[in-house]
């Protein structure tokens, strides 16, 4: 297809950051994809489209298969993606960004401790660790619902599952978030040397933290990486890559979705109030609360030969960006899409992805957040906003309020 240009679309905008469900709607009113040509990719916006894309097998999340080496140097210069050296053997390159039996052979290592059953055994910890939080903020009238509360649980709990020593998961987050924000599509050189040396020492961290669990294995998962390892399922680059990919996806989004679904049930006080009646509508709540903000509202997939796409011809190594935020607020798929509604049944979104790069740790997100709203609805009878201007967080591929100032009041 030709591209067209005609388009009003801001995604480093405070407008975007404050609201970009107005942005996402004129793109879903638009026939086809959409050309960005600030990012040279096309947008898929509505449900369908977004769907049709992450779905189908012959996309891809690497340009390994379908261009040449100098091509892909030539196209990380471009993006400001290049001289990173430690970026780009564990960030760049993880089971995130990984297809085909690369993508399957890594996934298979890890996934056996993120299935349900598996999660489940996690709750009784969850919830001893989030009642402690809340124990040493109970003489507190007013917190910042994000560093006070929301900051401290998904990287606790991730990183005991990989065998992190919770008094240095305070830096895992520094660490992640320094890392992360280079993702995005502002990629400024000052950006750019801050992911690279918080990569370098991310991974200084996790070479020492391997080198103990091979002198002593624990029941963590890094020890059955290194038992991997040891039987040729994964190389030296590939445990550290996987191992920093699971601690930094435990972070952030978790993080950002509890701040938006806090934010959410306060812009909808009688949803607060239909919840603390029914308890038992907290799935379903945690699950539109990933529908109505989706915390990774942005990822990417290559073409792997010419094809139809949403109906459009497309040449090979096309760049198709599916924007998860917009497709969940698709009026077509989910009535009322712009009400928050913790009873949403169906609810089918798309926040955790589909096919192949569905969320490995989807179900430990969302018992952490089961745990951590139904204990504050427990414990804490009013729970207001202080400052109702809350602001976002910019980018296009973040979505999460940068504080939540709440004022509460014991049950």
């Amino acid at each position: 297809m030709s591209p067209s240009t005609d388009l009003s679309f801001a995604p480093l905008s405070d407008a975007f950051a404050q609201d970009p469900y107005p942005f996402y709607a004129a793109l879903r009113d638009r026939k086809g994809l959409t050309y960005f040509e600030d990012f040279d990719i096309w947008l898929a916006a509505t449900f369908d489209d977004v769907s049709e894309i992450v779905q189908n097998g012959k996309m891809v999340r690497s340009m390994d298969h379908i261009a040449s080496a100098e091509e892909i140097a030539d196209m990380k210069r471009a993006q400001n993606w290049h001289d990173m050296p430690h970026h780009s053997r564990f960030v760049q390159f993880s089971l995130l960004d990984s297809d085909g039996d690369i993508h399957d052979r890594l996934r298979k290592q890890v996934f056996r401790l993120f299935t349900p059953v598996m999660v489940g055994k996690l709750r009784d910890d969850i919830q001893a660790y989030v009642d402690r939080l809340f124990d040493g903020l109970s003489g507190r009238t007013e917190i910042d619902f994000i560093e006070d509360l929301a900051a401290h649980v998904p990287g606790h709990i991730i990183g005991r599952v990989l065998g992190v020593p919770d008094e240095d998961c305070p830096q895992l987050r520094i660490w992640s978030e320094n890392i992360v924000q280079y993702f995005d599509i502002d990629r400024t050189n000052e950006r750019k040397q801050l992911a690279e040396r918080n990569t370098t020492e991310f991974y200084h961290y996790l070479q020492t933290l391997k080198a103990k669990r091979e002198r002593a294995p624990q029941d963590d998962l890094l020890s059955l990486m290194i038992e991997a390892e040891r039987a040729g399922q994964m190389n030296e680059d590939e445990f550290i890559s996987t191992a920093m990919l699971i601690l930094m996806a435990g972070h952030g989004s978790t993080i950002d979705v509890l701040g938006s679904g806090m934010h959410a049930l306060l812009k909808f006080p009688n949803e607060l109030q239909r919840l603390r009646e029914d308890p038992s509508l907290m799935k379903t709540a945690v699950q539109e609360m990933f529908r109505y903000e989706s915390p990774l509202p942005f990822f990417h997939r290559y073409s792997t030969e010419d094809m139809t796409v949403c109906g459009d011809a497309y040449a090979r190594g096309t760049k198709f960006g599916v924007l998860y935020g917009a497709a969940n607020r698709d009026p077509a798929q989910f009535p009322d899409a712009d009400r928050f509604d913790v009873g949403r049944t169906p609810n089918w979104h798309i926040a955790f992805g589909r096919g192949a790069h569905f969320c490995l740790g989807n179900h430990l997100a969302r018992l952490d957040m089961d745990i951590i709203f139904s204990t504050l609805l427990k414990r804490f009878s009013t729970i207001e906003l202080v400052d109702h201007n809350v602001t976002y967080k910019r980018g296009l591929s973040v979505r999460g309020p940068e504080a939540l100032r709440l004022a509460w009041q014991p049950a």
